[in-house]
């Protein structure tokens, strides 16, 4: 009977050692398979970690449709990442959408929990939008601890923290971050509308402010790539949960800390004292952020700093995508309270035409296509049968040539308009050519510039809104401004604004019996062109020209750029008839850029 017993106990403890071993061998086993996943590009699903997603969402309905649909296209598996979103204090209908979304990927995602506060639009201590007031940084950590805590709860291996306005255009981030295998680390992102800001800190003092280091601005600008460690990241992080050091991370201020009440600061202080690494990582493109506004900003103001980052791609040709089943509003087209805006572009010019038009959709624009003068369709007779000839004395600066067929086209189109304000009796009109790109807040600033001018200078008669500039130092402010300046010698007609009565200048001086280009005129009117014999041909001079400061349009592509293209100079020379020049003879020598 003992003998019995005791051969039942052995058989016990040998199928339990088996039993353990093959429990053993499979978690090895599957361990191998997630390394195996992780290095070939992941693509084993039911073997990649599980990721835990928390998204603050708060007044970003301006933002959300784009950021949602680059969150959906990333490399990851949905059922292995569950979202945990919260939602408070909306002046607008961030939750709406975030719960539009929700009802149609509620099925993919391994978990969905979406907690939504509508009792209140606003913070008690501070009803603005962008206020970081006491309350609101309290309810920030309070929700980022909470994220932090259920996280760490849940099955997840990786916590990925990301701000709804970061946009995620590169759809392998999250694959690319957990690859690294570090603690915490963070893709590097653009900014919208500044080349020096983005998500990480090279430096931090004492009292946890930024420091600008000489690492900064290499790893910002790709000079340096890889992944390094740094004392913050912030925004979008991703932080892993299976290392036993990550749970001392904290949104609660470590000990001794005396530092600012700022959830970015503290994590990072947090991290510091129990010696946990951040890193940035760079290796690749990832995407954009949006810069944090201030105290004074509105909703609005967001927007506008959005729409830039929108325009850029417009003019990339790459326009940012959005979900199509959440209803946006179109902006309204205006007139933006002119009498008319005019673009002007060339029939042949399809592309440009499209790129400017669906520019000004996203800014509320309601332009009148002016097809331009073509050179390329004009010869010598027809300009005779027009009264034009060339400016005696006149050779382009930098080629000693006469005027080629396309400066003539290009003055021509601006002259129509000039005719048209004048035929319609308009107050005030801007003219666009069609290879501008806008600057940041466009429409504040420009409204702001308008403001400006009535009250400072209210007899103007041509603003500059985009040019360039050729004698910086002897332009100064209007007085009275901090957005208007006298402009000296300038090139190029990309926007300007015209009155009627500058317009009525314009003509009265005859122009098209001396013709020269436009972007020279312009000058001459305004009396600041350094060509003495050119500017006696025109009297009076009495344009009153002002510029926006800083400009307010840019080219889309600078000489020497990828994808440059000038119809002005590409074009034949006038003959010796109407330019009253022998073809090579030159008038002046020297480069454009020194006059």
């Amino acid at each position: 009977m003992a003998d019995h017993t005791w051969m039942l106990i052995v058989i016990k403890l040998s199928l339990l050692f088996v039993v353990i071993v093959l429990r053993s061998s499979s978690l090895i086993a599957a361990d191998e398979e997630t390394v195996k996943g992780q290095s070939d590009g992941g693509r084993t699903d039911a073997k990649q970690p599980t990721v835990f997603v928390a998204m603050l969402v708060r007044n970003k309905a301006h933002t959300l449709p784009w950021f949602l649909h680059y969150f959906e296209k990333l490399d990851y598996p949905k059922n292995r990442m569950r979202l945990w979103i919260r939602s408070d204090h909306n002046q607008d209908n961030s939750a709406a959408i975030v719960q539009e979304w929700l009802s149609h990927v509620k099925d993919e995602y391994s978990g969905i929990d979406f907690v939504d506060d509508p009792s209140t639009k606003r913070y008690d201590d501070n009803g603005a939008p962008f206020s970081w007031s006491e309350e609101h940084m309290k309810k920030v950590l309070e929700l980022r601890q909470a994220a932090l805590d259920e996280a760490r709860r849940s099955w997840a291996d990786f916590l990925l923290m990301v701000d709804v306005d970061n946009f995620l255009l590169n759809s392998m981030v999250l694959r690319d971050l957990i690859r690294e295998d570090r603690l915490v680390i963070a893709p590097m992102f653009n900014a919208s509308v500044s080349e020096h800001y983005s998500n990480f800190w090279c430096g931090m003092d004492s009292r946890g402010y930024y420091i600008r280091t000489a690492d900064y601005v290499p790893i910002l600008k790709w000079e340096r790539r890889g992944v390094f460690e740094v004392p913050v990241v912030h925004s979008t992080v991703l932080v892993q949960l299976r290392n036993p050091a990550t749970k001392l991370l904290s949104y609660h201020p470590p000990p001794g800390y005396t530092a600012a009440i700022d959830d970015i600061i503290i994590f990072a202080h947090s991290a510091k004292h129990y010696g946990i690494p951040f890193h940035i990582m760079n290796r690749d493109f990832y995407g954009y952020m949006l810069i944090p506004m201030e105290e004074h900003d509105t909703l609005e103001d967001e927007d506008e700093q959005f729409m830039h980052l929108k325009l850029e791609y417009i003019i990339l040709e790459q326009p940012l995508e959005r979900l199509r089943y959440i209803d946006v509003p179109k902006r309204p087209l205006t007139k933006l309270g002119f009498d008319e805006i005019y673009l002007i572009n060339l029939e042949r010019r399809p592309d440009r035409r499209q790129k400017m038009l669906a520019s000004f959709q996203e800014l509320g624009i309601n332009a009148t296509i002016i097809n331009a003068v073509d050179g390329k369709k004009l010869n010598d007779s027809y300009l005779l049968s027009l009264g034009i000839s060339m400016l005696q004395g006149y050779a382009d600066p930098y080629h000693g040539r006469a005027m080629t067929m396309g400066e003539v086209g290009c003055f021509l189109s601006h002259y129509l308009i000039w005719q048209d304000i004048i035929s319609k009796n308009h107050r005030k009109i801007i003219v666009f050519e069609d290879d501008v790109r806008f600057r940041p807040y466009f429409l504040l600033k420009l409204h702001y510039m308008m403001k400006e001018a009535e009250s400072a200078m209210p007899n103007w008669d041509l603003i500059y809104l985009g040019r360039k500039r050729l004698r910086i130092d002897e332009e100064n402010y209007v007085r009275g401004t901090d957005s208007l300046v006298w402009p000296h010698y300038s090139y190029w007609t990309l926007s300007y604004i015209l009155s009627y009565k500058g317009a009525l200048k314009l003509i009265q001086q005859q122009p098209l019996g001396k013709l020269l280009p436009v972007d020279e005129y312009l000058p001459i009117m305004f009396d600041k062109h350094p060509e003495t014999d050119w500017k006696e041909k025109f009297h009076p001079r009495t344009l009153v020209a002002l510029s926006a400061y800083p400009l307010l349009v840019e080219p889309t592509h600078y000489t020497g750029e990828v994808g440059y293209f000038t119809d002005t100079d590409n074009s034949p020379v006038i003959g010796e008839i109407v330019s009253g020049m022998k073809v090579g003879l030159s008038a002046h020598q020297g480069s454009r850029e020194e006059l």
